[in-house]
């Protein structure tokens, strides 16, 4: 796996509890390199560490905000390992990586396994991860710090957001509680 355009580099590794806990392949990484964020928020693969709690895969998976806590098309399982610009997850399960669509709740299965998933990105980052909202926010001045996440008002799961939309960089735990309330107040599973 090639690491470049790396704009964060995650804290020591401290939560050996949790990484005997991963599957082999993400824990091997992990103990490579603890977590980081590449393209300036483009992608984020979180960290086994406590703090900060932005970059703790331990908080993302098991959370007051834990996607499977939430979500019905995610389990308990699921792995959560990494996000995109707007903080929608990519998980592991049964070896395969998904994407969650954190507004709506629907589930992609990338039919990529950790190591592909890597390589998919490298190919196109910005169409793959959907990072036009970043490139945007950032021509307009606006570059999310580590620990912040790209918010966009209408959000772009509701017809209103055809005329444009209006982005911000707000704390990543504001912004996946703004998420799952959002999910919640559609209705979806």
């Amino acid at each position: 796996m090639k690491l470049e355009n790396l704009t964060f580099q995650g804290p020591a590794l401290n939560d050996q509890e949790l990484l005997r806990s991963l599957p082999s392949h993400l824990a091997a990484l992990l103990q490579q390199i603890n977590g980081f964020i590449q393209y300036h928020g483009g992608f984020h693969l979180f960290g086994a560490c406590t703090q900060p709690a932005w970059h703790s895969l331990r908080e993302a998976w098991t959370g007051p905000n834990a996607a499977y806590r939430h979500y019905n098309s995610i389990k308990g399982e699921d792995v959560p390992f990494g996000e995109d610009c707007l903080g929608f997850q990519f998980f592991l399960r049964a070896g395969q990586v998904i994407y969650l669509d954190a507004e709506t709740g629907k589930v992609d299965n990338l039919e990529l396994d950790l190591s592909e998933f890597f390589d998919w990105i490298a190919a196109n980052p910005v169409s793959n991860l959907g990072m036009q909202p970043l490139l945007k926010s950032i021509q307009d001045g606006n570059t999310p710090a580590p620990g912040q996440l790209i918010s966009e008002h209408p959000p772009f799961c509701t017809p209103e957001s055809s005329k444009g939309v209006a982005l911000s960089c707000i704390p990543t735990a504001e912004r996946r509680l703004l998420l799952v309330n959002l999910h919640k107040g559609l209705g979806a599973s």
